[in-house]
């Protein structure tokens, strides 16, 4: 890692640039002044999925889901307990695929729940189906 990373803030969408070495202590917005990080899973959709996914520095590991699935419900608590043991060296976030189908068909997306993890805005691994949190947490932290 570079001695400073970019982190798009979960309040108002700013870039931010935080040196590496106070990435835990708890750096806040430089724009809103709200937390970087709130070990809670951030919300997607068309118009921000670029943004996050492109110009935040440290892994982005996002879940396709959509309302109607039985299996996402099941994992939706567990991705959120995932949240609080990954933040701030991954950030966690949620797409609802019925309302970003563009981007569900530009990665492809057959079958939901499914998890992917990016690196520099690039896809680096990929996981269908439902999993616990242990196993959310095992299978992100082996690809970021």
């Amino acid at each position: 890692m570079s001695d400073a990373l970019h982190i798009v803030c979960p309040h108002c969408a700013t870039i931010n640039r935080i040196p590496t070495a106070r990435l835990a202590e708890s750096p806040k917005c430089g724009h809103c002044h709200q937390l970087l990080f709130t070990g809670q899973v951030l919300e997607l959709n068309e118009a921000n999925f670029r943004r996050y996914v492109e110009h935040t520095d440290v892994p982005m590991a996002v879940d396709f889901w959509a309302p109607w699935c039985g299996p996402c419900k099941m994992m939706a608590p567990q991705y959120a307990q995932a949240a609080t043991e990954l933040e701030p060296s991954v950030r966690l976030a949620k797409l609802n695929t019925d309302e970003a189908q563009g981007i569900a068909g530009e990665f492809g997306i057959r079958s939901i729940p499914t998890l992917i993890v990016f690196k520099g805005g690039r896809e680096v691994a990929r996981q269908s189906g439902a999993i616990r949190t242990p196993d959310i947490v095992r299978f992100i932290r082996s690809h970021a």
